[in-house]
């Protein structure tokens, strides 16, 4: 089920606008609908387009009490286009972050909620750091921090790659406060990696509707995504999407046998 905050006008080659929903009161009403009818079990935030709506948003939730939200703060296209004015980014650290079982931000958006919430960079070089930034985020607020690891490439020690021919290793790091979780996954050269991020929070937030652990959804989602990649569906001009229906397959029908009569 579905609140929409925003249209976009989008291919591959990046954001070409945004059309955000500005009436917070049909916002409000539309989830109002959803939680008070079917009921729902676990809540994947993508783009929320302003302050406004991170905080509209945020309040509802609350309101329902719903535990297993993913967060997926979404300020960043594939193609490197901003989706969020930077203004708006500080309701996430207010708002929703305290109230997120898991956020999960590539290395561009954790470095900027970072910046923002401490007025300095990060530098990440290696998967310590990686796993530095994500202990970092996690002090403000989600029980759960997923740092993707797309965007940190890793050659054979665990540090950044030096170029794609060197890439190795795609390391996602979960913390929890307490343990480092890291996901392993074999670096695929492809430019066609559209929609990985809002494909992996959707993932994990079903996953835990069905029930699953948190480690688990993760592990399986992460699966899920790679192999989504792997598939390398190669459609339009830039960065094409992933193929979601990579575990879909078609078995031909087979000719029935004669009846006999």
């Amino acid at each position: 089920m579905t609140c929409i905050t925003a249209l976009t006008a989008q291919n591959t080659t990046g954001v070409k606008d945004i059309f955000p929903v500005t009436d917070m009161g049909f916002i409000e009403t539309a989830l109002d609908a959803v939680f008070t009818d079917v009921g729902v079990d676990a809540i994947k935030t993508g783009m929320l387009a302003s302050e406004g709506t991170i905080k509209t948003v945020a309040k509802c939730l609350r309101k329902y009490g719903v535990e297993k939200i993913v967060v997926d703060p979404v300020m960043i296209s594939t193609s490197g286009s901003p989706l969020l004015p930077d203004s708006a980014v500080s309701a996430y650290l207010s708002d929703l972050f305290p109230i997120a079982c898991i956020i999960t931000p590539n290395l561009q958006e954790a470095k900027f909620l970072y910046k923002v919430a401490t007025g300095t960079d990060f530098s990440v070089e290696s998967l310590e750091d990686a796993k530095d930034l994500a202990r970092e985020l996690f002090n403000l607020g989600p029980k759960y921090v997923l740092l993707k690891g797309g965007h940190l490439p890793l050659s054979a020690n665990y540090r950044r790659a030096a170029s794609a021919s060197a890439s190795q290793i795609v390391a996602d790091i979960l913390y929890d406060g307490k343990e480092y979780y890291i996901v392993e996954s074999k670096f695929i050269i492809t430019k066609n990696t559209h929609g990985t991020g809002c494909t992996l929070a959707s993932s994990i937030a079903s996953n835990l509707a069905k029930g699953m652990p948190v480690v688990e959804a993760i592990k399986e989602s992460v699966e899920y995504v790679h192999g989504a990649i792997a598939d390398d569906l190669d459609l339009g001009k830039g960065n094409g999407p992933i193929n979601h229906l990579h575990r879909t397959y078609i078995e031909q029908l087979k000719k029935p046998r004669s009846s006999g009569f």
